[in-house]
């Protein structure tokens, strides 16, 4: 009788070791499993950071004018665009990527110099940003003269359309 006794105690102990073995892989087993959800959880959010963020700077950039219009055969700023300008200028300083300034021109005049007037008015806009503070490495000028007009067409409505610079967010 008292061997039977010993055999249960020792069969009971083994019962509880088993048990009790089981409960701790099982409570590493759940705490794996919330570590990894956790893991997920952060990498998910950081996601979506990631994706308001570049969602925020696009609407940024589209809110900013990215079109000047310029008078006839002039690369003077107006007032106007010197304020659409200090705009671009404060979003440029907080900003590491390259803006392209695509001087146009409308059909009036020699290709040779409608392509200089596109310069200049790209290099005006570039001059006055730069005074703004925007680095210079910031600002890529090309000019196109009047090879690539915003809108086909004749007369002063469609000519003072072309008579543009235009602001591409490279990077």
């Amino acid at each position: 009788m008292a061997l039977h006794k010993l055999k249960t105690a020792a069969g009971l102990a083994v019962a509880m070791a088993l048990v009790s073995g089981c409960s701790s892989t099982q409570t590493a087993d759940d705490a794996a499993a919330a570590e990894q959800a956790a893991a997920e959880a952060a990498a998910q959010a950081a996601a979506d950071a990631a994706a308001a963020a570049a969602a925020a700077q696009a609407e940024a950039e589209a809110a900013l004018q990215s079109v000047y219009l310029f008078e006839f055969d002039t690369s003077t700023l107006s007032a106007e665009m010197r304020a659409g300008l200090d705009a671009q200028a404060a979003f440029l300083r907080d900003k590491s990527g390259v803006v392209r300034l695509e001087g146009h021109a409308d059909e009036r005049g020699s290709p040779e110099y409608n392509l200089a007037l596109g310069e200049r008015r790209a290099q005006a806009v570039a001059n006055y940003l730069a005074i703004q503070g925007v680095p210079r490495a910031q600002l890529e000028v090309i000019s196109y003269g009047e090879e690539k007009p915003a809108v086909e067409g004749y007369g002063d409505a469609v000519w003072s359309q072309n008579r543009r610079v235009e602001l591409k967010y490279v990077d």
